[in-house]
């Protein structure tokens, strides 16, 4: 940490137990801080210590970060779930504030929470957010006898997250729904995709265990994924060229590749899916095969592909 900074922003996890579970240190944090600022599910819950005055987070929550970064050098108290970095507040903050100004506190992750629950190795799960996100990237992860630990937005992401199992072949996969996990009111219970019933709260996590039925299509990890994987009108690039295609583009982590004339899309889907940092734009002047790609891109999991409908070269003037 640099000797000509402190820092004024702690960013500080608590879990379902509240102040009960915070260190000595983490409560004189908070006890110090002028301004704490969270949603109001945290602030209920560090309530006791609170000396300072409590902002909730508007909607949505940058519209406060202007007011929060003129509060410097002030203490200020960011709370947050768990492990503020592990698909929290913090890298949100971190890109506002220079790092040796932050001192980040956290608390057990729903994650690590999870694996404690289950037994589970963290290092051989496979993790993902539906908060404020799709259900779309779950594809790619649906591998026979994988675990993936699913934070979840709300009380209905868990029969979403079955139903979907359910349409792609995978009914037999053990859910473990884990709710409110550290506090009180914790529950773990488990049930199969296919006999999904539960209605849980809306704090929750699902672990998965996923089972192939004969009918499930597995996405392969290999490129070059089977021709009858995509909706096309024939114009596609084949299983065949698509692989070589692929092999010789050598997609490396977080890089861009721009498809010309993307047709179905194929080629930028296998590129995206080769990792979850890769990006694409898909260039295409027919309407019809633009919304076909975004389709595709859609139904093998990656929902982050941008279509631009549009002829080059000219289209290409914004890129």
């Amino acid at each position: 940490m640099s000797m000509t900074s402190s820092p004024w922003l702690t960013i500080l996890g608590i879990g379902e137990d509240g102040v009960n579970g915070l260190s000595p240190a983490a409560r004189g944090l908070l006890r110090g801080a002028s301004v704490v600022y969270g949603g109001r599910r945290h602030l209920a819950l560090a309530e006791s210590l609170l000396a300072g005055e409590a902002r909730p987070w508007p909607s949505p929550m940058d519209g406060a970060f202007p007011a929060l970064l003129a509060l410097k050098p002030r203490p200020v108290v960011v709370l947050a779930s768990g492990d503020p970095f592990c698909f929290g507040v913090g890298s949100l903050l971190a890109g506002l504030v220079p790092v040796e100004e932050v001192l980040c506190v956290p608390a057990p992750s729903a994650f690590a929470l999870a694996c404690a629950r289950l037994g589970w190795a963290m290092q051989d799960c496979a993790t993902i957010s539906f908060c404020g996100r799709p259900l779309a990237p779950l594809r790619p992860l649906l591998q026979p006898g994988a675990r993936i630990l699913a934070l979840c937005a709300d009380a209905t992401t868990p029969a979403a997250v079955a139903a979907y199992l359910r349409d792609h072949g995978f009914a037999g996969s053990r859910l473990h729904v884990l709710e409110a996990l550290g506090g009180p009111r914790e529950q773990v219970r488990a049930t199969t995709a296919a006999a999904f019933v539960l209605q849980p709260g809306p704090l929750n996590l699902v672990a998965i265990e996923v089972a192939a039925g004969p009918e499930a299509r597995v996405l392969p990890l290999s490129t070059g994924l089977p021709d009858s994987a995509f909706e096309h009108d024939g114009q596609i690039t084949k299983q065949e060229i698509r692989a070589v295609t692929l092999a010789m583009l050598a997609p490396r982590q977080g890089e861009l590749l721009w498809d010309i004339g993307c047709g179905s899309g194929s080629v930028s889907i296998e590129w995206m899916l080769r990792h979850p940092a890769n990006r694409a734009i898909g260039l295409e002047a027919r309407p019809e095969r633009a919304a076909r790609a975004a389709r595709n891109a859609l139904a093998l999991g990656v929902p982050g592909l941008r279509v631009v409908q549009a002829r080059a070269p000219d289209g290409l003037a914004a890129l």
